[in-house]
């Protein structure tokens, strides 16, 4: 089975605040795409213009770092078919740390952490106190050996620690991040495998994916 996580783009929504919200609109209409063709024949090409943290998205190296691998660079075995473990953060805790994700088996997965923090989204109270790692908790995952960690939260740092040490972490070693995920409740504990994959777009750290898990049965 197939299990959606990601959010739908819309024309107008916010993001991440103090970002600009994305532009949709028709580029090519129906209508006048008729006086190209055939009689009965139309087309529709879209534009839509956007910052790259819009949506769910995915967050290269090279977003953190001038000489990290950018969305071009990434193997496709660091985004796709990628073994899953869902870690549920305890509820209401704000900064979780390394406790959270000891004692599991982590060498090698993709580390998607619910804390249902997508219940807000678009709305205010998405963008202020939400639940995030610690600098801590990011380099114990580093040292667990995983290939990616996803997070259903508006950061998966403190937004108020300018420094961001778990993007600094993860990416500084190759670790992908994916945020603002949702639907991870519908996730096992395991058994899943875990698919982010983004345009091939050089000289580019970020851009939005149409994250998605496959489970498989008992």
């Amino acid at each position: 089975m197939l299990i959606d996580l990601s959010h739908e783009i819309e024309h107008g929504m916010i993001t991440y605040k103090g970002l600009p919200a994305p532009l949709i609109c028709d580029f090519l209409s129906r209508e006048a795409s008729r006086t190209h063709y055939a009689p009965d024949t139309e087309f529709h090409i879209g534009r839509i213009d956007m910052v790259a943290n819009t949506g769910t998205y995915l967050d290269s190296p090279f977003h953190r770092f001038a000489d990290g691998k950018d969305l071009s660079q990434l193997p496709l075995d660091s985004l796709a078919g990628l073994e899953g473990i869902l870690v549920r953060a305890p509820q209401g805790r704000r900064p979780l740390s390394r406790e959270v994700f000891e004692g599991l088996p982590l060498k090698g997965k993709a580390v998607l952490v619910h804390t249902g923090w997508d219940r807000h989204w678009r709305t205010d109270t998405y963008f202020e106190g939400h639940p995030f790692l610690t600098g801590d908790a990011a380099q114990f995952l580093v040292e667990a050996g995983v290939k990616l960690v996803g997070i259903d939260s508006y950061n998966i740092d403190d937004t108020a620690d300018l420094h961001r040490p778990v993007h600094t972490a993860l990416l500084r070693n190759n670790v992908p991040i994916v945020e603002h995920m949702t639907g991870l409740g519908g996730l096992p504990h395991e058994r899943f495998h875990f698919f982010a994959v983004p345009p091939k777009v050089r000289a580019f750290g970020t851009f939005p994916v149409r994250a998605f898990a496959a489970t498989r049965g008992t």
